[in-house]
Formats: structure tokens, C-alpha cells, sequence
């Protein structure tokens, strides 16, 4: 009776230490696969699990020690009781013992608690949290001796357990990847402006600005109803002013006033009064920063100037806001009259056109780092100006010069390979 009463009571022993056992194994697997996102969106309700766990997160070296600590001992206590078993009461076949307790331990306090883990992390790691951070309070002694020895070796590889925590920081690729793994959780148009503000940090003024060629402005050299025209057509409510040409800009103007400077052109006096100062900007300015330049200075278009003061274009806070939020309907349909599509897959265009612009319009990666447009690329590539029936190729993409007006590429045929 009392060899039967061992038996069940080592019996018993046996299957609290697997149970301790798959609670630390399960336990390490929910702690470092939590996401701590969620953790903090709980912690804020407020919830007292998820602020333990985050606590216990903090200092990943103490949390694994008493996890790896637990664990171990959970496990040499029940190989040793398996010998005894296997000694007093099944002839000494402490080797069958060995491999049964292996078998069990990998099903029952390996395999099932570290996948049932994995599927419910941050409520596995909710749910240790207490008994986890009790441990840590019991085995701070025994903790501090391991870390030790630890930190030491750890130096050896000059690694720092502190380092962990830096895991945590996302750059900005990374932050664009977690979007876009995303899925239905953030619908597809949000995810696509989340995208494009974390990419407005790499962009400056020069690669959206609108080019000197390309800018719109009021020439008060030119006629009562030539002038007219353009502003009753103008897309932005502001427009630049000059005699003769941008470089002789005299200032701008808003379109709540075209009135009385359409009258003052016709009756041929100095419009000055009725312009504003003219508002410059740095083609090497960040796009974030400009847009908060924008705001402070309570300004919505700019000229963009180089590092000599002369003018390359005009940038406009509805060009920022088009970066971040897309093209809109009109947008949409110049660009489908500016980048033609041809049978063949490729695209019939002019050299002026903005590579970001082309890129953007048919998910191409036509380099962009050095040349805005297509005429910049192709005269940067072969180091002098393209002749007509030219042909080459740049990084998988076709480029073929069909046209040439006045040292500019007037007609491209473009195809990616």
C-alpha cells in the first residue's frame, strides 16, 4: 500500500512539473511574440494584465532568465523523478523512462503550449504576467548571479541585452511593409496615404515643384484679354505676375482681385497695388517642412529658387496635398493625355514629362534619384544632347527618341523590358 501510495504521489509530482513545464515554455513563446501595439492599446483601457506584461517586456533579460530558470528546473525534477520511478518500480529501465519523458515533454510542454501560444500571444502573455512577475520577485537572487555571468559573455560578442528594446523601432521602410501586410484591417485608400506621407520625408520641393517652363502666370506685357483667359481658366486661386518672364516676377496675385487688375492692365497703370509679395522657397526644402512652412507662414504657393536665387518653378500646398491623398479626376485624365499607352505595352511621351510623375502613374522604377524628367535621364546616360533614332536602355526600361525640337526630346517611345 504504501510502494502504491509513492507511486501515485511521484505519479503526481511528474505531471505538475510538465504542467509547470508547458506554462514556462508557452509563456516565453506569448511574451516575445505579443505584439506591443496591442498590448498598449489594452494597457490604456485601463486593463492591469497587459500593463504587467508590457512592464515585464521592458527588461527582456530578466524575463527570459526566469522563464529559462523555471523551465529548466521544472524539467531536471522531472527527468530525476522518471529515474526514480524507473528504478523502484519498472526493473531500471531508466532509458525507456528518458525516451518517454522526451516524447511527453516535446507533446505536452513543448509543441502544444508554445503553438496554442503563437496563436494567442498577447493573451497567453496576459494571463502569465502575474505568476511571471512573482517568479521574478523569488528568483531575483539566483537572476542576478546568471545575468551576470551572462552580461559577461555577452560582451565577448559585443552584444548588449538592453539592445533588445531598439527592436521595437520601426524606420520608415519598415513602417510601409506593416502597411502594406496590413490587409482589410486599413482600407486599401488610407493605406495608400499613409504610404505617401512616410515617403514625403525623402522627397524635397525640386521633385513635385511645377518647372519654369510649365508655370502658368499672368505677363502684363501681354493683352487685356490674353490675361483674362488665363485666369478665368486658372486651376489655383493665386497666380504669379511678371513682365516678360518669370525671372521679372513682380509678385502674385489672388483671383479675388483679377478685377481690378484686369482694369489697371487695360487702362495700362502699375498693378503693384493689387499684388502681394511673392512668397520663395528652396528647391532643396524637405516636403514636410515646407508644408509646415506653408501653414506657419500662412502661404499656399511659393516660387522655388536654387542655391543662386534664380527661379526653377512654383510649388503649391495643393501639390503637397495631391503627394499625400493621390491625383484627382481631372489629374487623372492629363496624365492618361501626357503618358499615351500604345498596344505594345509601352508609352508614347515627351522628354519634359516628370519621371516621379510616370513612376507613379504605372508603378515603373525608372531611376529618379539624379534627373526630374525623362529629357534630364537620357542627356545625363549618354553625357551629351539625344539625337532622333536613338535607342537605348537603362535598367530593364526601353528608351527610344523619336523627336527632337531645339535640343529637347519632343516624342519618347518608353517600354520596360
Amino acid at each position: 500500500m504504501q510502494e502504491e501510495y509513492s507511486l501515485y504521489f511521484l505519479f503526481g509530482v511528474l505531471s505538475g512539473l510538465l504542467i509547470l513545464s508547458g506554462f514556462f515554455s508557452g509563456s516565453e513563446t506569448g511574451m516575445m511574440a505579443a505584439n506591443k501595439i496591442k498590448l498598449k492599446n489594452l494597457s490604456k483601457k485601463p486593463h492591469r494584465g497587459a500593463k504587467r506584461a508590457l512592464k515585464l517586456l521592458q527588461k527582456p533579460d530578466l524575463l527570459l532568465s526566469t522563464i529559462l530558470i523555471g523551465n529548466n528546473f521544472a524539467n531536471i525534477l522531472a527527468s530525476a523523478i522518471v529515474t526514480i520511478i524507473m528504478i523502484n518500480y519498472f526493473g531500471g529501465n531508466v532509458l525507456v523512462g528518458s525516451i518517454l519523458l522526451t516524447l511527453v515533454i516535446l507533446i505536452f510542454s513543448e509543441i502544444t503550449p508554445k503553438t496554442m501560444a503563437a496563436i494567442k500571444p498577447e493573451s497567453f502573455a496576459i494571463r502569465s504576467s502575474f505568476l511571471l512577475k512573482l517568479l521574478l520577485f523569488i528568483f531575483k537572487p539566483l537572476i542576478a548571479i546568471t545575468n551576470l555571468i551572462s552580461s559577461i559573455v555577452l560582451k565577448l560578442f559585443k552584444l548588449n541585452a538592453k539592445d533588445a528594446n531598439d527592436n521595437d523601432n520601426l524606420n520608415t521602410q519598415e513602417l510601409k511593409t506593416l502597411l502594406d501586410e496590413s490587409g482589410d484591417l486599413i482600407p486599401k485608400q488610407y493605406r495608400g496615404m499613409l504610404s505617401s506621407i512616410l515617403g514625403m520625408e525623402e522627397l524635397v520641393v525640386e521633385d513635385i515643384m511645377t518647372p519654369t517652363a510649365e508655370i502658368i502666370g499672368l505677363d502684363i506685357n501681354n493683352s487685356y484679354e490674353s490675361n483674362k483667359q488665363i485666369i478665368e481658366s486658372a486651376e489655383y486661386t493665386r497666380l504669379p505676375v511678371y513682365k516678360g518672364s518669370i525671372d521679372n516676377e513682380l509678385g502674385t496675385l489672388h483671383l479675388k482681385d483679377s478685377h481690378d487688375f484686369l482694369d489697371i492692365i487695360e487702362s495700362k497703370n502699375d498693378v503693384q497695388g493689387e499684388l502681394s509679395k511673392t512668397y520663395f522657397v528652396s528647391q532643396s526644402t524637405a516636403l514636410m517642412k515646407q508644408l509646415k512652412e506653408f501653414q506657419d507662414n500662412d502661404k499656399n504657393m511659393a516660387l522655388v529658387v536654387d542655391e543662386y536665387g534664380e527661379i526653377q518653378g512654383l510649388i503649391t500646398i495643393e501639390d503637397i496635398f495631391k503627394e499625400i491623398a493621390g491625383k484627382f479626376g481631372s489629374d487623372k485624365v492629363e496624365l492618361q493625355k501626357e503618358f499615351i499607352k500604345l498596344k505594345d505595352g509601352s508609352i508614347l511621351t515627351d522628354g519634359n514629362s516628370k519621371i516621379r510623375d510616370l513612376n507613379n502613374y504605372l508603378s515603373w522604377s525608372i531611376p529618379e534619384e539624379s534627373s526630374k524628367t525623362i529629357n534630364g535621364l537620357i542627356t545625363e546616360y549618354l553625357d551629351q544632347i539625344p539625337q532622333a533614332s536613338l535607342c537605348i536602355e537603362i535598367q530593364n526600361y526601353r528608351f527610344e527618341v523619336l523627336e527632337i525640337d531645339e535640343n529637347s526630346i519632343s516624342k519618347i517611345k518608353i517600354k520596360k523590358s
